[in-house]
């Protein structure tokens, strides 16, 4: 991968609201990771994956931790509401805001229980099942992935 490409790459994620991207190719593998905000904006920074030919281009190269070792949990038993995208979850309409819903509240079917942003649009996300909310499963301001579980229902 050339130096402009990882540029590039780079200039993308630090204007977007995407705060990690991995792109895979002949040469290498490249993971960029935004930086959590410390008072000022902070650039991402680069994690070379393997040994690619541009490697002296790496602005600063981080340790990869481990993928953490998944709970061994059961799986949700009640009706599930999944993630109909990528981007970050948040439970309230705004910062401060009551959340759309909590444990125990009754959702109907079509009734918006969280927002899920991707790529700075606000998208609400409506319950397709009736039910009552037993589990919230995700933590607020948290990355979620296409078809991953948000809530559990009973």
């Amino acid at each position: 991968m050339d130096l402009r490409k990882l540029k590039t790459l780079v200039d993308l994620v630090s204007e977007s609201n995407i705060s990690e991207l991995e792109i895979t190719e002949a040469e290498g593998k490249v993971r960029i990771v935004k930086a959590a905000p410390v008072g000022a904006a902070m650039p991402p920074y680069m994690v070379p994956m393997s040994a690619p030919a541009a490697s002296a281009a790496v602005l600063e190269a981080a340790p990869v931790a481990a993928p953490a070792a998944p709970a061994t949990a059961a799986p949700p038993a009640g009706k599930i509401i999944k993630s109909p995208m990528v981007g970050t979850f948040y439970r309230a309409s705004a910062p401060g805001a009551k959340p759309f819903v909590e444990i125990g509240d009754s959702v109907k079917q079509g009734q918006p229980v969280c927002i899920v942003e991707a790529m700075k649009i606000l998208n609400e996300i409506e319950s397709e099942v009736d039910g009552v909310v037993k589990q919230v499963l995700v933590e607020n301001g948290q990355p979620v992935e296409y078809g991953q579980a948000l809530f559990e229902l009973e």
